[in-house]
């Protein structure tokens, strides 16, 4: 449907044209899983605008007008921004539009406290590509005070991020994605939103209702009341800026965000050269 329209087809150079074909592709699927899904849709932003907050909001904002199109309202959707210090700028100027932002390849406290400042809707932190980092890497301070403290980094990133949300009265919600197993999942009791593979879910099937092991209690972990006693930092609480981010972040987390970032980008190209490829279809 994408590759027969004809204001697509329309544009003068190759390069206007395949975005205007991507565009409406993923438009399309959104529109499909609005019609399928209860509450919000997440919308990809193309990675290659990672670091041009102009040009996010450009995208943005393009996105919803084809949403517009289709009668989607935007309370049913969610743009998916990188979270690089653009992409959270861009967040906090689309929030402040009434456009909901999710923000992803968050890998650090600074990321998190930084995009819940400028109002991002949802932040992701993966847990578990935090955990496989700090198995075959070392030097990041802040893995490495989760570790001493006897704490999975990756869980120990969710709790902090979600005891400063609640603490500080902030309207993000936070997910979790790359949760790998059941005992994750008990850790994560109480966060707003997990991505986990079925089998995992599956498994809490047989888990028993008063099990021998308290880590598998069915007991809520995260809790605004709890959060209330958290303890942060000076040097946590301050108003985050492009320096005050990039400073912050450790090795994992800069690591982490530019292959995400550079793996996205990747796959928008590849789909567009897949358009380039098969365009114009027949009776076009």
């Amino acid at each position: 449907m994408a590759l027969a329209d004809s204001s697509c087809a329309g544009l003068e150079t190759t390069e206007s044209r395949l975005s205007c074909f991507f565009n409406k592709a993923i438009v399309n699927v959104g529109g499909d899983l609005v019609k399928l899904v209860p509450g919000r849709v997440s919308t990809e932003v193309d990675a290659r605008l990672a670091y041009d907050t102009n040009g996010i909001i450009r995208k943005v904002h393009d996105l919803l007008r084809l949403y517009n199109e289709i009668d989607v309202p935007h309370d049913r959707l969610l743009f998916k921004i990188p979270a690089t210090w653009q992409g959270i700028e861009a967040a906090r100027l689309l929030e402040s539009e009434g456009i909901q932002t999710h923000m992803t390849f968050v890998y650090s406290f600074a990321q998190a406290a930084a995009a819940s400042q400028a109002g991002a809707s949802v932040i992701q932190i993966f847990v578990g590509r935090l955990r496989d980092w700090a198995r075959n890497h070392s030097g990041d301070t802040e893995i490495e005070s989760a570790i001493k403290s006897g704490e999975d980094p990756g869980l120990a990133l969710v709790k902090r991020s979600y005891n400063y949300i609640h603490k500080y009265g902030y309207k993000s919600k936070l997910m979790a994605a790359a949760v790998r197993n059941k005992q994750d999942l008990f850790s994560l009791l109480g966060v707003d939103y997990v991505i986990a593979p079925l089998k995992v879910l599956q498994s809490l099937k047989d888990s028993p209702a008063i099990p021998d092991d308290e880590k598998y209690s069915f007991v809520r972990k995260l809790t605004p009341e709890t959060a209330t006693h958290y303890h942060f930092t000076n040097k946590e609480l301050v108003k985050w800026d492009q320096l005050s981010l990039a400073s912050s972040m450790g090795p994992a987390s800069v690591e982490l965000l530019s292959a995400g970032v550079e793996g996205y980008a990747n796959q928008a190209k590849r789909v567009e050269e897949l358009f380039g490829k098969i365009w114009p279809p027949p009776n076009v």
